[in-house]
């Protein structure tokens, strides 16, 4: 169940920053109306990806942008050639951990809903 929902974190966020990286080209490199369309299919992929997931709105949505910043990271050092800094890495090792305690911390019922 963490395998699963970690790949659809991650294809999300794929999705997303692959997306809007289109459309930034087209935008800003002056590329062709077809990387501004493909994007915007991508985009609407990267909405429905997480309605995949099997906990609720708020909690995917927050645990999802623990993940984003790892993946914006990695993509650009990967696409655009920008090497993470330890500050980079301490922030999104510190954002993992929080993706982790909000999707995957077992949840006792001590606590009351909502706290």
């Amino acid at each position: 169940m963490v395998l699963q929902s970690l790949f659809l974190f991650i294809l999300a966020g794929l999705c997303e920053i692959g997306g809007g990286y289109l459309v930034w080209l087209w935008i800003r490199e002056g590329k062709g109306i077809e990387y501004a369309a493909l994007g915007a299919v991508i985009l609407i992929l990267y909405g429905i990806i997480p309605t995949l997931q099997t906990e609720n709105f708020g909690r995917v949505y927050a645990a999802y942008g623990g993940i984003f910043i790892v993946l914006a990271l990695l993509w650009g050092w990967q696409i655009d050639h920008v090497v993470p800094d330890r500050f980079d890495i301490i922030g999104a090792a510190i954002a993992l951990v929080g993706v982790f305690i909000i999707m995957y911390w077992p949840r006792s019922g001590i606590i009351p809903p909502g706290i």
